[in-house]
């Protein structure tokens, strides 16, 4: 039996893999029968040529959706200066022709890169004004897009609360669309919530639906997350080293054959996670240095600091000084603090705690709960998943 068949099997729900093929939306006009799957690098190569041409012939809708392809590759492909240009450019664009709609993709595609930032405070205003606009212009997809931008961006920060039924509510309204892609997002993204608090058997069963969705529907990224996702779950709840492996190894030839350098990072580091957890802390230090230089190539601040957490404590279990241990671990928790990931916060304390190296130097130990930010509230207070019907 292979990988896919058994995710299949495991699959009972009557709703899965009742969304349609994925489609990518980001990719428009000349653009816009280019697949969900297809190589990034392609798709920067052949939105310069199509931006060229449509600079060439003064149309100004067409030169915006080309700046937002070419934004797009560039983010995933970790080339943020690039794409922070090319998001900006579009909108400019995109207002000039007085397309609200267009103006709304290039805010969502300048949130999402200010969110890989790990600039939060940046990103819950550009995908708020992307929602807004994209309700003006009647474009219910990118609106669609912008929440779940929102919701994706307090799940990271680990406010789970405020995010949890905004996730649940766009997984029911991508089921009744059909929407392929954003049903694997939202199931990836509550088994992730599931996972950080421990629902790990209700967190497997949502990413082994996303994995089978996602293979139905041809959306090889999404399939990706999943595997990484099962990956997780199966090396913590069972400590099966060899299973957890064999999902990351599937996942990474995914993500090569895309060149998604930013998801191939995080598989990287969650293949350290595996190894560390197995006991196997010289391995588990090789890949976390590796994935700690992918993110730094790509000023990925979440990545880096993750992998700098998951270095920390392999080091340490290889007989580092545990002054200098808690000294990084003060380092990394007043890091966390500072870009706003509350649950990586709590992390680095665990962490601490495991390690024998607590208390860390430095402030002490931050309220249990974090009161929200203004900005975050009122972003997601704008919300509404009906409008999207």
């Amino acid at each position: 039996m292979d990988l896919m068949t058994g995710l299949a099997e495991q699959v009972a729900t009557p709703e899965a893999g009742a969304a349609g093929k994925a489609s990518a939306p980001e990719y428009q006009g000349a653009l816009g029968a280019l697949s969900v799957n297809a190589s990034l690098t392609d798709v920067l190569a052949r939105g310069f040529e199509e931006l060229h041409a449509a600079q060439a012939a003064g149309d100004l809708k067409e030169t915006a959706r080309c700046h937002l392809a070419v934004a797009e590759a560039s983010r995933r492909l970790g080339r943020t200066a690039e794409a922070d240009r090319a998001w900006k450019a579009s909108y400019r664009t995109a207002r000039a022709a007085g397309h609200a709609g267009a103006m709304a993709w290039a805010l969502w595609s300048g949130g999402t890169l200010a969110r890989q930032r790990g600039a939060f405070r940046l990103a819950y205003r550009l995908l708020a004004l992307a929602a807004e606009w994209g309700e003006r212009g009647g474009d219910v997809v990118v609106r669609g897009y912008s929440l779940a931008g929102l919701a994706e961006t307090g799940r990271i920060q680990g406010d789970y609360a405020a995010v949890e039924e905004l996730h649940e509510q766009l997984l029911a309204e991508a089921r009744r669309r059909g929407e392929a892609r954003h049903t694997v997002w939202a199931l990836e993204g509550i088994a992730q919530m599931h996972r950080n608090t421990g629902a790990y058997d209700r967190a497997h069963a949502l990413f082994a639906e996303a994995a089978e969705t996602a293979e139905r529907a041809e959306d090889h990224r999404g399939w990706a997350w999943a595997l990484r996702g099962m990956a997780d779950v199966v090396s913590v709840r069972d400590g099966d080293v060899a299973q957890a492996l064999t999902l990351l190894t599937r996942a990474e030839a995914a993500c090569q054959a895309m060149d998604l350098r930013g998801a191939l990072a995080f598989n990287h580091k969650m293949r350290g996670n595996v190894l560390y957890r197995a006991g196997r802390y010289e391995e588990a230090r090789d890949l976390y240095t590796q994935a700690l230089a992918e993110f730094r190539d790509m000023t990925e601040p979440r990545g880096t600091a993750l992998s700098r957490l998951g270095l920390a404590k392999a080091r340490a279990r290889l007989g580092c000084d545990s002054a200098e241990t808690a000294a990084e671990l003060a380092t990394l928790r007043d890091q966390f603090n500072r870009i706003g990931l509350h649950h990586a916060r709590e992390m680095v304390d665990k962490a601490a705690a495991e390690l024998g190296v607590g208390p860390l130097p430095g402030p002490g130990t931050a309220p249990t709960a974090t009161p929200p930010d203004a900005y975050r509230t009122e972003a997601l207070r704008a919300t509404d998943v009906a409008g999207l019907r």
